[in-house]
């Protein structure tokens, strides 16, 4: 049987930097359920750009 879940299968929300979409990262497997509802960024350069825009 396979370890994870494949990323196919998880939720995905869109950068309002770039419009682009993003989903799971290895670096959130701690606290997946509280940390997705407060990532609005798909990197930290969008992050940062946040206030160019």
């Amino acid at each position: 049987m396979p370890k994870g879940i494949k990323k196919q299968h998880l939720t995905e929300k869109i950068c309002p930097v770039c419009k682009r979409p993003f989903s799971w990262r290895k670096k959130w497997e701690k606290d997946w359920e509280k940390d997705w509802e407060n990532i609005k960024y798909c990197s930290e350069k969008c992050r940062r750009q946040k206030k160019q825009t």
